[in-house]
């Protein structure tokens, strides 16, 4: 029997105590991939990032994708489903060009607004409404990305902006993936690795640098840890409640600072941090209210 049939045989409280560690672990996991990403880039492009990650990440799932390869033939909305390919690959080259230039605190704070802008963009693109409590929450998470980003002529930058056009992208994502449910989960997840591959694929030829056998082993270990985080994150949501475990997302936040810390010298400016707590509890606000209403919300889960 294998470790996750194991732990989906738990009784209820054991299985959410199992699901919430393993959506700590998978946070630990994607924090030390995008670590290990902003590292790799400091040497080689974005482009060969994105190509090398998803030749490693695509060799693990090709199993997977093997064994249900009749769900890739039966696509719902396969225009959609190449829209949300497409912001996928942005919002993840978005992601890694910003960590080039930003500290990794900065950066996931800026992808901490998700489900923020998911929740300000959903009566535009699903037609869902939304009532004054949430508007309020999400005008208070706006004001503490303003915080974060602290706007002025001097501190305002290409690199921020890209940054939160990553998130703007992984917000739209999201609202896409609500509205493909039907779609497998495989499908979805080898959907987006298939985007970077290509787009790195385009890019790499530029500017590349032939990389050491060591540094295709880190290559090779951000697809795996990516992957690895993925199926880490689904099996928690299979084994406890959404309202259980996806506040523990927010802990990226904490792994930043520290990998920030420790790995690249970087110390947050306190408006980093004011701004990262602002759209924390605003995101928490706006997730608990969902849950009140009994509607079915996204997961929004870190970049892959």
């Amino acid at each position: 029997m294998s470790l996750f049939a194991r732990l989906s045989a738990y009784d209820e409280p054991s299985a959410r105590l199992a699901g919430i560690g393993l959506m700590l672990l998978a946070i630990f996991m994607f924090s030390f991939g995008d670590a290990l990403g902003k590292f790799m880039v400091a040497t080689y492009s974005v482009g060969q990032l994105l190509w090398l990650r998803a030749c490693a990440a695509l060799a693990v799932l090709a199993p997977l994708i093997w064994r249900q390869r009749a769900a890739f033939t039966q696509l719902e909305r396969p225009w959609l489903q190449l829209l949300r390919v497409t912001l996928s690959t942005l919002e993840v080259a978005a992601f890694f060009l910003a960590t080039v230039y930003l500290p990794l605190a900065d950066v996931i704070t800026y992808y901490l607004a998700a489900p923020i802008f998911v929740t300000a963009l959903s009566p535009l693109v699903l037609r869902e409404h939304v009532g004054w409590r949430r508007w309020s929450a999400v005008l208070v998470g706006f004001c503490g990305v303003l915080i974060a980003l602290r706007p002025s002529a001097q501190t305002v930058s290409w690199p921020a902006m890209i940054a939160l056009g990553g998130s703007l992208s992984f917000s739209l994502l999201m609202l896409i993936t609500r509205s493909l449910r039907a779609t497998p989960d495989i499908v979805l997840a080898s959907s987006q690795f298939a985007g970077t591959f290509a787009l790195g694929a385009l890019l790499s030829p530029f500017g590349w640098v032939t990389p050491s056998l060591g540094s295709l082993g880190l290559f090779a270990a951000a697809g795996f840890i990516s992957v690895g985080a993925l199926l880490c994150v689904n099996r928690s949501l299979k084994l406890a409640p959404a309202s259980v475990v996806v506040p523990y997302q927010y802990s990226m936040i904490v792994w930043a600072v520290m990998f920030g810390y420790f790995v690249f010298g970087d110390v947050p400016e306190p408006a980093t941090i004011a701004g990262a707590a602002i759209i924390i509890a605003a995101g928490f606000y706006i997730f608990l209210r969902e849950q009140r209403l009994g509607r079915k919300e996204a997961v929004v889960s870190p970049p892959v």
